[in-house]
This record gives C-alpha cells, sequence and structure tokens, in this order.
C-alpha cells in the first residue's frame, strides 16, 4: 500500500527530505487548501445546545490550527452522535432499573448506544478529538527567521 503523502509544509519543517525549488514549487501549487474563514455549524444541527458544543469545539480546533470550513459537517456529526451515545446510554441504565427488565429493550438500547459510541470514536478520530488521532496529526509550525551563524550574540554588525 503507498503512503500517504504529507504536506509541502510538514515534509520542509522535518527536514529529512532533501526537495529541489522545482519539486517544492510543483508539490505546493498541487496541494488543496481549505480556509477557515466560514466557520459555522450546520444546519442539521437543530438545538441550541448543538450549536453552542459546536462553536465550543470549532474555536478550540481553530486555535490548534487543525479545522477548515470542510470539516463543519463531520463536527456537526460528532456532535449528533455524542448525544446520541448519551441518550442510549440513560435508556439502558434506565431499562436496567425497571422492574421486571424488558430483556428485548435492554438489548435494543445496548445495541445502539454501541452504534452510537462507534460512529462518535469514528468522527472524533477524524477530527483529532482524542489523544491517539491528535498523536498522529502533525502540524507544522510556521518558521523563525534564521539568525546569522557568524552571530554568536545576537547583535550582528552591532560593536
Amino acid at each position: 500500500m503507498p503512503r500517504t503523502k504529507q504536506p509541502i509544509d510538514l515534509v520542509k519543517a522535518s527536514g529529512r527530505k532533501h526537495l529541489t525549488k522545482a519539486e517544492i514549487t510543483k508539490r505546493e501549487t498541487e496541494e488543496v487548501k481549505a480556509s477557515g474563514d466560514k466557520i459555522k455549524p450546520p444546519g442539521f444541527l437543530t438545538k441550541k445546545k448543538q450549536k453552542e458544543e459546536f462553536t465550543r469545539i470549532s474555536n478550540e480546533l481553530v486555535d490548534a490550527g487543525i479545522m477548515s470550513n470542510l470539516d463543519c459537517d463531520e463536527l456537526g456529526r460528532y456532535i449528533i452522535t455524542a448525544e446520541d451515545f448519551i441518550f442510549y446510554s440513560k435508556a439502558v441504565e434506565k431499562s436496567r432499573r425497571q422492574d421486571p427488565i424488558d430483556f428485548d429493550a435492554l438489548k435494543s438500547f445496548e445495541w445502539l448506544k454501541s452504534k452510537a459510541f462507534s460512529q462518535c470514536q469514528s468522527c472524533a478520530s477524524a477530527l483529532g478529538l482524542n489523544i491517539s488521532s491528535r498523536c498522529k496529526l502533525v502540524v507544522p509550525k510556521k518558521e523563525e527567521p534564521k539568525a546569522n551563524k557568524f552571530d554568536k550574540f545576537g547583535k550582528a554588525g552591532t560593536a
């Protein structure tokens, strides 16, 4: 299976691969860069609480430099599946406390809870919302201007 291509900024920041200026320019023109200027809750988030959660998480992701306009629907799906997981978790607990226990309902709620958890986990991984997916994300840092290698004290040309 071929490796996935890393963004050119990441390749330059790591310094492991030596590319010519022409190769760098070519890779920069080929890369898809999505903007982050229109991040807003998708229309399928209907509750005020869902939209507030979207805004809270999206602000964190924008600050981390890993969210663009293209990620809004994915974050919306995460919020809905997280809400579903909580709902089915409560339904399972309520079903277990009933006397007599309705095992068919309990089994259905546990299955739905499991599905919601899987979907929520998938969305969280795609967005970098859990620790293991964040460890896989590498956000290149902006390079600082290099200092003159002959200037040992940081003040070139002054005496």
